[in-house]
């Protein structure tokens, strides 16, 4: 129980790769999204279809061997223990300073490379979102670093973190209060299945230079 091996896939991973859960007095089965809690713990794979797997397949009162209480919506529960993690990551960020708001200064943090993320409220026009995707792609093929960019919260989550109104475009800086934020952000990412398409455009600037680099 003490080696982190994921109840659902028997595979050993690294704990940022992991959630783990312990039982609590009352015999339910608790996430322990920060490693801390006591008592034995169990591991499962950090996304949310791992997780509707051990709850639906009974396997966390196998790996606890003993008979548990499942909550009926654990996989949303864990959600909303990582989004609450994002966005309180993300208002200590900002009033450190490393969060910048509005399409024009997140695309310019974007081209200067100051920007280590980028976040879209869920409502952001495709016009808004383009543009800064344009500068992220720039940025990469001036062998700036890849700015990844997620869409995770609504405009209203967003505003209320931020302690503004109408937050559409965000960049979190690359200080350590932004690394802070980026942690979060990916793990939150990950559970809720990740951006293949952002990453996907990424590569294919890669390819695309790859292949200019050939020509010459």
């Amino acid at each position: 129980m003490n080696d982190r091996t994921c109840i659902v896939t028997r595979r050993q991973a690294d704990a940022d790769e992991l959630i783990r859960f312990v039982v609590g007095p009352d015999s339910a089965v608790v996430p322990d999204i920060k490693r801390n809690l006591p008592g034995r713990g169990c591991w499962v794979t950090a996304d949310r279809l791992h997780i509707d797997k051990a709850a639906a397949k009974n396997l966390f009162a196998r790996a606890f061997k003993a008979q548990v209480d499942v909550p009926a919506d654990l996989g949303g529960m864990v959600d909303g223990l990582l989004s609450r993690s994002a966005l309180g990551m993300l208002g200590l960020a900002r009033k450190a300073g490393a969060v910048v708001l509005g399409a024009a200064k997140v695309e310019a943090a974007v081209r200067d490379g100051q920007a280590l993320l980028v976040l879209h409220a869920t409502e952001a026009s495709g016009d808004g979102v383009r543009k800064i995707s344009q500068a992220r792609r720039a940025t990469v093929h001036l062998g700036g670093p890849a700015i990844l960019a997620y869409k995770l919260f609504p405009e209203a989550e967003l505003s209320l973190a931020l302690g503004g109104t109408n937050v559409i475009h965000a960049a979190v800086l690359a200080q350590d209060a932004g690394k802070a934020v980026e942690k979060r952000m990916v793990a939150l990412d990950r559970y809720r299945g990740g951006t293949p398409g952002d990453l996907a455009m990424l590569a294919a600037v890669a390819d695309e230079d790859d292949a200019a680099e050939d020509m010459e």
